[in-house]
């Protein structure tokens, strides 16, 4: 039907002003490669975090990022195990900064609050981590097993700045290995008992483990103990270590007999 001039009336749409229509809601964003490559990955990760991965599924993975399958397997070709690799891959670059902390101040101090992210890290992701460090997970491979023993290596790096040490002995870098494998333990064996005792407390016990290991071990290698007394000159008696030293006299009680 045509007007009397023969033009046709226009859509309702075209003569309401731009600025009257109403906006459409929630415009789409294309992401990026990179964006929804992290995506994918921080999806993954939440999932990997209180499930086994043998127990999480990429259709898992694609509705927790609201994602099909196809898209992940665009992103990930190499399916599930890569896709747990590169999870695995960005919490490890997480943990890695736990021990990263100002050099200045007490030592005590500084590994405390390292610690306090470590344990925290652990309790946020209780089953992941259990699977990540016990072993024996379909997902484990030699690939995953460098990406865990990287992390250790790496706070073993930072515990040895943390100490001044450019070079460590070999009495020495044995013992900040075998430290953080006691704390490994610990954080497992914590999650087994529903984190008990409380994280301050299972902190400040892995931090007396330290200091009686570095003492034990200067006991027989001369770096260590050069280390281990530079450490405590520059520890309060009010802190950590001067209380471990007050509540050790009474459980050793006389041993002037073993001198």
């Amino acid at each position: 039907m045509t007007t009397g001039s023969g033009t046709a009336p226009a859509h309702p749409a075209e003569t309401t002003p731009a600025a009257a229509r109403p906006a459409r809601r929630g415009a789409y964003r294309r992401l990026s490669v990179e964006e929804r490559r992290a995506q994918l990955i921080s999806a993954a990760l939440g999932l990997f975090a209180h499930r086994a991965p043998e127990d999480v599924s990429l259709d898992d993975v694609a509705t927790a990022a609201g994602a099909s399958r196809p898209l992940v397997y665009r992103y990930f070709p190499g399916g599930k195990q890569q896709l747990y690799e590169a999870a695995l891959r960005t919490a490890a670059d997480e943990l890695e900064l736990c021990f990263a902390e100002p050099r200045s101040g007490p030592v005590t101090v500084r590994l405390s609050q390292a610690l306090d992210r470590y344990l925290a890290f652990v309790a946020e992701r209780d089953t992941g981590f259990s699977a990540l460090l016990q072993g024996g997970s379909v997902a484990e491979t030699s690939r995953t097993s460098a990406i865990v023993d990287e992390v250790r290596r790496a706070a073993a790096d930072q515990i040895l700045l943390h100490l001044e040490v450019a070079e460590p002995g070999p009495r020495l870098r044995m013992m900040v290995r075998t430290w953080i494998t006691a704390v490994e333990a610990a954080s497992l064996m914590w999650l087994d008992e529903g984190k008990q005792p409380p994280l301050a407390e299972l902190r400040d016990w892995l931090i007396d483990h330290f200091v009686t290991l570095l003492a034990a071990t200067g006991a027989s290698d001369p770096q260590t103990a050069r280390v281990l007394r530079a450490a405590l000159a520059i520890e309060p008696a009010e802190g950590q270590a001067g209380a471990l030293a007050r509540r050790l006299m009474p459980v050793l009680g006389d041993a002037s007999h073993l001198l």
